[in-house]
């Protein structure tokens, strides 16, 4: 399978639009967006609907319908995307315009896919894509899931008790890990993926860990070995520490968060991943 990765468009249409010029030329298989897709602050003259259903869902209904290859699109949120938007992208899925996969499985091209949104708690105010991590432990400058905001009802006791080391355990059995893409948002623990600009900061005196990724991912992936992960959330790793791609034991990661403005294109095929491309393509 021919792979089209991206992550953190935070809403730029300019990216978005050549994103899609680059899906029309090259005709991947499969499109995977990792999460942070909306805008971060209010637009002009439009809504957050409006901007979802001209700058996302139209474009993709014009790739489906002028294109002779099925191309399909695996979409997760990520913790700047108001969750009080998820329906939207659900009803897409019902519709057979997307696959919004979060905390879901399923069946493609002889493999399995499945997305997870969820990240560690982040010093953000935003909660709705944010969960205790594998214990209710929270890194120094970090808040609390239980604080901060959200746009959507949850109950009190998923706040407080649920951990992404839960929902992976569950995650696990629904396919073999080996034969199976993970779509995370987050990036794991102590990889050359989730490296904060965070050298030498300080929170009362308490020193701040560089690395913000998730550590449940971390044994995830080593537990079960999956054939490939994808990740964003952190855009100035790449940049720190020169690497946007990881291979532990038998699985490869890549990221496509990026800190500057140009668009970022992972690219691979399933059967040569380690020949997967990481390009920056600018925009105008």
């Amino acid at each position: 399978m021919k792979g089209i990765f991206v992550s953190d468009i935070h809403g730029s249409i300019p990216r978005f639009q050549r994103l899609f010029q680059i899906i029309r030329k090259e005709t991947p298989d499969a499109v995977f967006l990792g999460g942070d897709l909306l805008p971060l602050h209010p637009m002009k003259h439009t809504t957050m609907e409006e901007f979802i259903q001209t700058t996302i869902f139209s474009e993709m209904k014009k790739i489906k319908r002028n294109g002779d290859k099925k191309i399909r699109f695996f979409v997760i949120m990520g913790n700047d995307d108001p969750r009080m938007y998820e329906h939207l992208f659900m009803k897409a899925d019902n519709a057979g315009l997307l696959d919004y996969i979060q905390q879901k499985t399923i069946s493609y091209k002889k493999m399995y896919i499945t997305g997870y949104s969820f990240v560690p708690p982040t010093p953000f105010q935003l909660k709705d894509w944010e969960r205790y991590d594998i214990s209710q432990y929270i890194d120094v400058g970090a808040i609390s899931p239980e604080q901060g905001r959200r746009t959507i009802d949850v109950p009190f006791d998923e706040i407080k008790y649920s951990t992404i080391a839960e929902d992976l355990e569950k995650l696990s059995k629904q396919s073999p890990a080996n034969n199976t893409i993970y779509l995370f948002h987050s990036p794991p623990y102590q990889s050359c993926l989730d490296r904060a600009d965070l050298h030498g900061k300080k929170v009362d005196h308490a020193p701040v860990d560089v690395h913000v990724g998730s550590i449940a991912i971390q044994r995830f992936i080593k537990a079960h070995q999956p054939l490939l992960t994808l990740h964003g959330h952190v855009h100035e790793s790449a940049h720190i520490t020169g690497c946007w791609k990881e291979k532990v034991d038998r699985t490869y990661s890549f990221t496509a968060a990026h800190y500057g403005p140009e668009l970022v294109v992972v690219r691979f095929d399933t059967n040569h991943l380690e020949n997967a491309t990481r390009e920056l393509i600018p925009v105008s």
